[in-house]
Formats: structure tokens, sequence, C-alpha cells
């Protein structure tokens, strides 16, 4: 069985574990990183020298980096489905996995630690203010796309959509102000009905 190694509540891990239910993987999972350690000792290094999570085991596989893990593993089981066959396709939701991890994702970092991670009386209001104008600023760009095309790959859901669809779930959460992107909005809505998102996703909520 496929073994995946970190807390639920992560958004790496939330990508593996979302990916698996859509395609019906059966993963034993194994709560480590924030409040439960081990990511850094002996042990866990030795199988990610990062000491960050994700970190999978498929047989005699050990992987790390979520994006990575989350192709190797839709190419694995569902390839044709989650995992395009077609070229065009399949760049298309690469392209949009890698804005999530250079654009997107730090964009809403600082404001997801100020609002979720740190104590009320302790947030800086202009490190808030700052990232939520950059986030929606870049939201801006996949809502264009979006404006022209069902998912990030194209007509279709596929893996292009999972890592976005964490940090648009995390941005319509927080209690601010969200400029009006109605495709992004309609997108959202569509990835929100999918149970597996529904479980791996919406279940856990914000900690």
């Amino acid at each position: 069985m496929l073994k995946v190694w970190g807390r639920k509540n992560s958004s790496n891990v939330q990508k593996v574990m979302w990916a698996c239910g859509e395609m019906k993987v059966p993963v034993e999972r194994i709560d480590l990183g924030g409040p439960f350690g081990g990511d850094k000792e002996p042990p866990y290094l030795a199988l990610n020298p990062n000491g960050l999570i994700p970190t999978i085991e498929d047989g005699d596989l050990v992987l790390w980096e979520s994006n990575t893990i989350l192709r190797y593993l839709t190419a694995k089981h569902d390839m044709g489905g989650l995992y395009p066959a077609d070229l065009r396709e399949r760049a298309g939701a690469d392209r949009w996995m890698d804005w999530q991890l250079t654009t997107a994702g730090p964009a809403l970092t600082p404001l997801f630690l100020q609002l979720i991670r740190t104590a009320a009386n302790k947030r800086d209001a202009k490190i808030i203010e700052d990232s939520r104008m950059k986030t929606g600023n870049v939201l801006k760009i996949f809502d264009a796309h979006l404006a022209k095309n069902d998912y990030a790959g194209g007509k279709r859901f596929t893996m292009g959509d999972i890592p976005l669809g964490i940090v648009v779930y995390r941005w319509f959460q927080f209690a601010i102000e969200h400029p009006n992107l109605p495709a992004l909005k309609a997108w959202y809505d569509r990835i929100a009905a999918r149970p597996a998102f529904q479980e791996h996703v919406v279940s856990v909520g914000l900690t």
C-alpha cells in the first residue's frame, strides 16, 4: 500500500491525498510534522533530507516534492485521466502546477500565516494587506485563463487543478475583501463539489 508521510492539514499533503481520493488509491497516511514532529529526526531525514512533508513510499520508491508526487501518482494510476496523455493538455496542466509553486502559493502564504497561525494581538496589518492585494492580483491571471477554459488544463479536470484548488480554497475561507473574479469562483464551485475535495480539504478546515 502507498505510504504518505505528513499531517492531513498540510496543503502539500492534501494535494497527494486529494489525488489519491480521486483515483481510489489506497493510502496509509502517517502523521508527521507540525505538532506531531518527527520531520527533523534521522529516520525521516533518511527518506527526505529536506525535512519537509509530504514524502511517499511506493514499494521501494521514495519520493518527495508534492507536485512531483502528484505527477508520478496520476501518471501511474490514471494515465489519460488526471494525467493527460495529450502533450498540449499536459503542458497546460503542468504550467499551472508550477505557477502555484512560484506565484500563487508564495503570494498567499503570509496571509495564511497571519490569519491562521498568528494570535490576533500579534498580527501585522501591513503584511495582511500586502498579501491580500498580491494574492488578489495574481489570481486575476488565473481568472483570465478560466474565462476561456473550464479548468487549468483546458476542458476537463486534471492534476493541474489540484494544487490551485487548495490555494483558492484557503483564499475564499479568509474573512477579507475578495476581488470579483467570476470565472475563478465558477471553477472553484465546480471543484468544490468533488467528493475527494470535500473529504481531504474541506473537512480538514484551516489549521
